[in-house]
């Protein structure tokens, strides 16, 4: 499986952080869901951070069967869709800037 997140580095601006959750949930939640081929959406965010951490408020991680999906999901208009959508919610409140990264995932079960 692929899973390809976006990281929001920066900040909330003050006194925004409950009004900012609910229009991601709101707002760019269902974009996100919409993405052709995902198989899971995930959209955490930050409660808690080392001393010294950078700050993430949010991350979004999307699950793809196999890297043609991600490519797939990349090229549509549902991307574009969503893309529009964050960078109009955005400036609202966050200030920094969002990276991606694909990583492939290798579960080991305990017990």
């Amino acid at each position: 499986m692929i899973t390809r997140y976006a990281l929001f580095e920066g900040s909330i601006k003050p006194g925004l952080t409950d009004a900012f959750r609910a229009a991601v949930l709101e707002e760019l939640l269902p974009k996100w869901k919409a993405f052709p081929g995902a198989l899971a959406v995930r959209v955490t965010f930050a409660e808690a951070r080392d001393e010294g951490a950078p700050e993430f408020p949010l991350i979004l991680a999307v699950d793809y069967p196999n890297q043609a999906a991600v490519d797939a999901a990349l090229a549509s208009p549902a991307r574009t869709e969503g893309r529009a959508a964050t960078e109009a919610l955005l400036p609202r409140f966050f200030t920094g800037r969002i990276h991606h990264h694909v990583t492939t995932a290798h579960d080991y079960v305990l017990g």
